[in-house]
């Protein structure tokens, strides 16, 4: 059985390590841990893992967030996975900082990536991970906010966060959707 798991984030230095890229860092992490890496293809970075039987492909678009639904089309059809077996990662102004949030489908909620990809697969129905990133930014300087680094203690606080998260797509990948949104979706 084939999953799809993709990070939204932007590609380019600039972007590395900053709220809007949390979903490049959940599978920069879980790659990292799984021992494979990222090879540039057609739309993305991807790179495959092989768990318990399941294959497990690891997507951060290269089209820059705007334009995710691009890489995600492309990869469901390549790879012919189906939208059950989706999961995208994103993050979340409206979660506090470090609050995982898995849905089994539902709208934007104002996130252009998840926009994107709705547009484009013409459907909401697909598993998403939000990650709380706060909201500690004066009104009008959101983009601001997302586009900067992570402050000192959500720093420290990281490795913890992205360990949850890839406990989250192991559950997803391992157990489906209703059992990983029991385990995992915190009061």
């Amino acid at each position: 059985m084939k999953f799809l798991i993709v990070g939204l984030g932007n590609i380019g230095a600039e972007y590395a390590n900053t709220r809007h890229n949390i979903g490049f860092m959940v599978l920069d992490y879980f790659a990292k841990n799984k021992e494979v890496t990222f090879e540039t293809k057609r739309y993305a970075d991807v790179a495959e893992i092989k768990h318990k039987g399941k294959f497990i492909y690891l997507v951060k678009p290269s089209t820059y967030m705007n334009l995710s639904g691009k890489a995600v089309n492309y990869w469901l059809q390549e790879l012919k996975i189906t939208q059950e077996n989706l999961l995208v990662i994103t993050d979340d102004i409206a979660l506090p900082f470090g609050k995982l949030r898995l849905r089994a489908k539902g709208s934007d909620g104002g996130h252009n990536g998840l926009k994107h990809i709705n547009e484009t697969l013409q459907s909401e129905n697909y598993a998403r991970m939000r990650i709380g990133i706060g909201n500690d930014f004066p009104k009008g300087f959101q983009a601001e906010y997302v586009l900067s680094p992570f402050g000192d203690d959500e720093q420290k606080k990281l490795p913890e966060l992205l360990n949850q998260a890839q406990q989250v797509v192991l559950t997803f990948c391992l157990e489906g959707i209703a059992i990983a949104m029991n385990k995992h979706n915190k009061k």
